[in-house]
């Protein structure tokens, strides 16, 4: 399983989880099978706010789960689109959200969850996570 997680900076399994899915200059790729990881630049920093367009920022890379602090409605939609879910990271870095994931303690995050705009209800500006936030409750995985 790919697990990817948008950060400000590579700094391996040590990064910082940015916050918000979007705005995240690179996201770093975990291989839970080869326990390898991979970068890929944000394809579409560069985008309209609002208009994210998920596949372009990956840059077309296959993926099968993203982990972050936030995420807009369009780019959460465009992910679940292409069987890619998305949940909600922890404080800490790459290496504890992966403990967590695989522990099963991350929540799913639904559009319920999505960010309306930057420093928002959301909870999150667009650096790294600093709180959980959100409209409404996560759904544990499953």
């Amino acid at each position: 399983m790919k697990l990817c997680f948008p950060v400000k900076t590579d700094s391996g399994l040590e990064s910082g989880i940015f916050g918000h899915f979007g705005s995240a200059p690179f996201f770093v790729v975990f291989d839970t099978e080869t326990k390898k990881t991979f970068t890929i630049n944000n394809q579409d920093l560069d985008h309209i706010h609002g208009q994210c367009n998920p596949m372009k920022a990956l840059d077309g890379k296959v993926v099968d789960a993203i982990i972050v602090g936030g995420i807009g409605a369009g780019a959460i939609r465009g992910l679940n689109n292409k069987g890619i879910k998305v949940y909600k990271a922890d404080k800490g870095d790459i290496r504890e959200n992966i403990t967590l994931f695989e522990a099963g303690t991350l929540m799913e995050m639904t559009m319920a969850h999505t960010c309306g705009g930057h420093g928002d209800a959301c909870g999150h500006s667009h650096g790294p996570i600093h709180g959980s936030g959100g409209p409404a409750p996560l759904k544990p995985i499953m």
